[in-house]
């Protein structure tokens, strides 16, 4: 899998500029895992509940917020509060956190960045160094429906040297109001109704969403000449463009045999790609398909790897994969 910056995929006020991918690689395969994460600050962090600004509108989750400025001066630790308790799942070290924010600066309650103007939550790993240490130590641990509240101060935020991109200064105190809003681990699964799969010729998925890699039964007979793409269960989210950028759960197996080659589940690590930085097979495969779903695909070589062997599989080998799409980011 092409390593690739996280720039690309979660907006410049997020992030550190350290721990980013290389964006050199041979022909991309489905199925490398993300790019290697970098490290928070080993020091202990001391977390305190306040003091903390106002919240003047938009005081809903899910609703942008107006906060006020910040009251006085803000604690040298880092504040968390959380306004709305959730009740779904707990946010783990090393999950991809689905979430809406606005960040804005204590001292002048400048808004530098926000997703909800953007239509979209914003997704990325959390806990590992992919964003600025105030959010992997503040996040990890809450659960999806929380609305938090943060004020992150420098060292946890972009260090001495701000972020002159965003106009944050190196003595600038950061504050979030963060939603919640999802969380995908090793354990994550398609959600939605399953597909009756009638066609003896084709595999058979199994549709368990416990997080276990699914059955794939592989007929005995000759593979199909054409590319298929079929709902194993239908999601009910948006459909799948071309040009997304999407996280998945996925295993492939030879036609030929049934031999497993590569697994999401195996490596206990979803992955995360451009759908125009894979294989034709998935391309077309998995374009219009919707979030949320699993996705058999039988891929023949001509979209696939052709007549070059890869790492477990051979020339001219026919493909058969199931997909969970967890979601575009």
């Amino acid at each position: 899998m092409r390593r690739r910056s996280l720039l690309l995929a979660v907006p410049a006020g997020l992030l550190t500029l350290a721990g980013c991918g290389d964006d050199k690689s041979d022909k991309v395969k489905p199925g490398a895992s993300p790019s290697d994460a970098g490290s928070a600050p080993a020091a202990t962090v001391n977390i305190v509940s306040g003091p903390l600004p106002d919240i003047t509108a938009g005081t809903k989750f899910g609703e942008k917020p107006t906060v006020a400025k910040g009251p006085g001066e803000p604690s040298s630790d880092l504040a968390v509060k959380t306004l709305i308790a959730g009740k779904g799942a707990v946010v783990a070290k090393g999950d991809f956190l689905q979430a809406n924010y606005l960040g804005q600066i204590w001292s002048t309650a400048k808004v530098f960045d926000n997703s909800y103007d953007r239509g979209a939550p914003a997704i990325f790993p959390i806990g590992v160094g992919q964003v600025i240490p105030g959010w992997d130590k503040a996040l990890v641990g809450k659960k999806v429906g929380d609305r938090v509240e943060l004020a992150i101060p420098p060292a946890l935020g972009y260090g001495a040297q701000g972020n002159a991109q965003a106009g944050i200064k190196g003595t600038d105190t950061l504050v979030f109001v963060v939603d919640v809003v999802n969380t995908f681990g090793g354990k994550s699964s398609a959600q939605g109704k399953a597909v009756a799969q009638g066609n003896a010729a084709l595999p058979k998925v199994g549709t368990n969403t416990d997080g276990q890699a699914p059955s794939i039964d592989v007929p005995k007979a000759a593979a199909p000449a054409k590319l298929v793409s079929e709902y194993v269960i239908e999601g009910t989210g948006a459909e799948v463009k071309a040009a997304d950028n999407l996280l998945v759960q996925y295993k492939g197996v030879l036609w030929d045999g049934g031999k497993e080659f590569d697994s999401t589940y195996s490596r206990g690590q979803l992955a995360n790609f451009s759908l125009q930085q894979v294989i034709k097979g998935w391309q077309d495969g998995l374009a219009g398909k919707k979030v949320g779903s699993r996705v058999l695909l039988v891929v023949p070589p001509a979209q696939g790897y052709g007549d070059k062997a890869q790492s477990g599989i051979p020339a001219n080998s026919t493909l058969v994969f199931t997909v969970d799409i967890l979601a575009v980011m």
